[in-house]
């Protein structure tokens, strides 16, 4: 049974390392991202070497009219939207220390980060439950990729945590609203992962991480987190709707 699948951010980092692990399990693919259609050319291509239909659509999470057209192209291409995953996300454009953190970048991160996943999540979810199954019986899911700062303090990017410790409640809230609707929603919580985001720090990283940072010696890699999206989709988890899968390597662990 094939499952029709958004994955907002989906075309590099984390998002891509998604979308690959669930283009090898059979899914129908509707990657969304702010680049331009030729730019990700290559990747859309890729992805359907797997044998399933992958398109793209265009837009940016944190405008209201590219929400609406995402959604729209999405249930065009794929009939229906049966897996919503919420990956898009930004850093600050600059790391500024907590006291001199600007009203510019805090809403820049925030409107990506938790304002954008809320709306389209919200929207998606009326559409979940005005279809409730497609007709093969397929049960639908919503993802909500967060990071290790929803509780681990940054002070040199407060606005990026301020965003994650917000999805971390994004996530329960639709978890006990959706409820009812047998819609399970899920948070999956990456640590220090190797991609775009994180190659201007990624020297600093590993040295904590050779210094003992993580209980698992290594960076972690975008194909660790779409194995575990992977197995929410696939229906592992079925009776843990409002749970943290943590991705990090033992990083949270607290340790003395």
């Amino acid at each position: 049974m094939t499952k029709n699948i958004l994955i907002t951010g989906g075309s590099r980092g984390i998002g891509l390392g998604i979308a690959i692990a669930l283009a090898k399990m059979g899914c129908a693919l509707a990657i969304n991202g702010r680049r331009s259609a030729k730019e990700v050319q290559k990747t859309i291509e890729d992805l359907r070497e797997y044998g399933n239909k992958v398109v793209y659509c265009q837009g940016d999470i944190a405008s209201p009219q590219d929400r609406d057209n995402i959604i729209s192209e999405t249930i065009k291409a794929l009939g229906q939207i049966d897996v919503l995953v919420n990956n898009a996300g930004v850093a600050p454009e600059k790391r500024l220390d907590l006291l001199g953190t600007t009203p510019e970048s805090y809403d820049r991160v925030m409107e990506t980060n938790l304002k954008g996943p809320f709306f389209l999540t919200q929207k998606i979810a009326n559409h979940m439950i005005a279809n409730p199954q497609n007709p093969e019986g397929i049960k639908g899911c919503i993802i909500n990729i967060s990071s290790v700062s929803a509780n681990m303090a940054s002070p040199e990017r407060s606005e990026y945590c301020l965003s994650k410790a917000g999805i971390a409640m994004m996530t329960k809230l639709f978890a006990v609203r959706l409820g009812e609707h047998h819609i399970p929603v899920f948070e999956v919580r990456p640590g220090i992962i190797e991609t775009d985001m994180t190659s201007g720090v990624i020297k600093k990283y590993q040295d904590l991480i050779q210094q003992g940072l993580t209980l698992q010696p290594r960076l972690g890699q975008p194909e660790d987190v779409g194995k575990a999206v992977a197995a929410l989709v696939e229906g592992k988890f079925p009776y843990g709707t409002g749970q943290v899968l943590m991705v990090d390597g033992g990083l949270h662990i607290p340790r003395f």
